[in-house]
């Protein structure tokens, strides 16, 4: 009987000590959107299917994609239940091998969200910041804003101002030592007042939202101030209409997972994408004056690369074990 291909199972656990370096990461996820843009590689729109049960409030997703640098193909799941906790959020990813056909690694996608979300946030940083932006403030410090700050200083090492609001100790102690770790000479200024902090920060980042803040309005933003949603619910409805200049990750998934930010006539306006701004085909904004907003949703093409490195290096360490489901 043919035995037929191995698959290497990956744990939360097998992963959890596994780190790419900010710009290691950040390059990853770059080369996955270059590859998208120049129509290497395929990213469809993700499903979303809200759960019929109110009194679960949960939420399923998933997204199939290729990444054409890799030739690799992949599947992507998650599933929520609460939407004020993590602690019911389960998410996999699936690659496949494109040249043989083969699949390649199952792995809890944790770490590789909390590793290509911070990339992407720092790539709408560089790209859509005003020039000479100076400071920011980051707003959560859940597991996919806890490696922002010190993304965002790779992208834009010119930063001096870093400030921070969460409201869980252990996630803003994790948040500090991430940037500590990568840039010991570096201090976070911890806030209590958002609105405050906003008004003066060049870039604020708001990848919380289900905790106990206000919900960040664009206006309380300078001139020319750049305001990232990573997905969240801390931003303010309709922000979109609000806008001088808007940008997603991907137009097709704000209508998907950011059907809250469109203005009261229902009308999602999106002036760029960042795959085309990385490939020089569109501005990351018209002036230096434009308030800008962001909408970073997750895009499967960046998740390929970086879950391919965190599985090769696992595999490489001894790592998983492997199952012959076909067998």
């Amino acid at each position: 009987m043919n035995s037929g291909p191995a698959l290497h199972i990956l744990t939360r656990k097998d992963l959890s000590d596994l780190e790419l370096a900010p710009q290691e990461a950040i390059t990853m996820v770059e080369d996955g959107y270059l590859a998208f843009a120049a129509g290497r590689s395929q990213n469809p729109a993700k499903l979303m299917v809200p759960m019929p049960d109110p009194a679960r409030d949960s939420v399923a997703y998933s997204m199939l994609g290729y990444d054409g640098s890799l030739e690799q193909a992949a599947f992507k799941t998650s599933y929520r239940q609460g939407s004020t906790t993590a602690e019911k959020y389960y998410t996999t990813i699936t690659l496949y091998d494109d040249t043989t056909g083969a699949p390649f690694a199952l792995l809890d996608c944790h770490r590789v969200g909390a590793t290509r979300t911070p990339a992407s946030t720092a790539l709408l940083a560089r790209t859509c910041a005003r020039p000479g932006a100076r400071s920011v403030l980051m707003v959560g410090t859940g597991a996919q804003g806890i490696r922002t700050l010190p993304y965002l200083l790779t992208a834009l090492p010119d930063l001096e101002r870093l400030r921070l609001f969460g409201t869980h100790p252990d996630g803003i102690r994790d948040s500090v030592t991430a940037l500590t770790s990568q840039f010991p000479d570096r201090v976070v200024e911890l806030v209590d007042d958002v609105e405050a902090a906003a008004a003066e920060s060049d870039i604020v980042v708001a990848a919380s939202g289900r905790a106990a803040h206000p919900k960040i309005r664009l206006g309380w933003l300078p001139p020319g101030g750049l305001l990232i949603s990573v997905a969240s619910k801390g931003v303010q409805e309709g922000t979109l209409a609000q806008a001088d200049y808007t940008v997603a990750t991907s137009a097709a998934q704000v209508e998907v997972t950011g059907r809250r930010m469109a203005g009261k006539d229902g009308v999602f306006r999106i002036d760029a994408e960042l795959p085309d701004i990385l490939a020089g085909h569109a501005p990351g904004r018209r002036t230096d004056d434009d308030r800008v907003f962001a909408f970073s949703s997750g895009m499967i093409i960046t998740d390929i690369p970086v879950a391919h490195a965190l599985a090769t290096r696992a595999i490489a360490a001894g790592r998983g074990r492997e199952v012959t489901l076909w067998s």
